[in-house]
């Protein structure tokens, strides 16, 4: 195993999904990469006060400002890339933005006028664990990678925004945090992982299109996989097994990542998928991962406790 370094520049930045760029770094199966990647809008620098601009180190940005592609060599579809998360450390400083943007969700809330913006700025403490905004209100941290995804077919230039059952991307699941192994089949051979929109601290939704926007150093671990215990983009995570669903409509999201954790919990325990369906009514959580990126996400999640075997107490 070997381990490498890779930091957000000009020559490693990208702002968009693709199979059609040389790799910015080529590791083996079960290689570490310490990956640092700036915010979602790649600021160089501290903004001023609440919503000011900074310089980005993309201008004009497509997409979330990410590092990749990242090759696995001799990865091929039909194989999982696992990416494990060791460690998730952010930046010292985030922001986060709220309203004044003319979306179905703002007007429904009265806040598509651009005087209704709410942006926050934040100080984050990584040794306490805590992020601190200028309104002197508090949250706890749980740092993780919005976007952690492969170009979705091996040709163009593909939107980092919306989420995608081919590939991921946008997943913005607030349960990969270090610990935390996200499986994503391979859509392209040699995987051609990018990754980047470093959060600290966010709700199931990120209900205001952002999270504590923040630059990120990611130590994670890549490994390759023939099978898998479930199709399609899953996870294991402290919190629990996680399945997703991915579609412009709400129930389809719901209904995919439901599917696959039946599946998930009738293969671990030996049971029909009507039982594992009843099983889950009990045990399992289904939860809007995000709703801001034009396309719902919905998880399935399933505490590692939540199911009994026999002989427990």
């Amino acid at each position: 195993m070997t381990s490498h370094r890779i930091d957000a520049s000009l020559d490693t930045a990208i702002d968009v999904l693709t199979a059609e760029r040389e790799p910015v770094l080529r590791v083996d199966d079960g290689d570490t990469v310490t990956v640092r990647t700036l915010s979602a809008a790649g600021y160089t620098e501290r903004q001023a006060s609440p919503g000011a601009d900074a310089p980005t180190l993309v201008d004009p940005r497509r997409g979330h400002c990410l590092v990749g592609p990242i090759a696995v060599t001799g990865a091929r579809p039909g194989q999982v890339l696992a990416v494990r998360f060791d460690a998730l450390v952010p930046d010292d400083w985030g922001y986060t933005g709220s309203g004044g943007v003319d979306t179905e969700l703002n007007r429904a809330l009265g806040l598509a006028d651009p005087t209704s913006r709410g942006p926050l700025l934040w100080d984050v403490d990584a040794a306490t664990g805590v992020a601190r905004n200028q309104l002197g209100l508090g949250v706890r941290t749980a740092p993780f990678l919005g976007v952690v995804g492969l170009p979705p077919e091996p040709t163009g230039e593909h939107s980092t925004i919306p989420p995608r059952a081919v590939g991921g991307g946008n997943i913005d699941c607030r349960e990969l945090v270090a610990g935390a192994t996200l499986y994503l089949p391979v859509t392209v051979p040699d995987a051609l992982l990018s990754v980047g929109d470093g959060h600290a601290a966010q709700g199931d939704g990120e209900v205001s299109g952002t999270a504590v926007e923040c630059g990120m150093t990611t130590t994670m671990t890549l490994s390759l996989l023939d099978d898998a215990p479930v199709a399609g983009i899953h996870a294991d995570t402290p919190a629990g097994r996680i399945t997703f669903g991915f579609d412009a409509d709400l129930n389809a999201a719901t209904t995919t990542a439901l599917d696959r954790m039946v599946d998930w919990i009738a293969g671990s325990y030996g049971i029909s998928r009507a039982e594992a369906l009843a099983m889950a009514s009990v045990a399992v959580s289904m939860r809007v991962t995000q709703v801001a990126n034009r396309t719902w996400g919905v998880h399935a999640l399933l505490p590692h406790d939540a199911i009994l075997g026999p002989d427990a107490a």
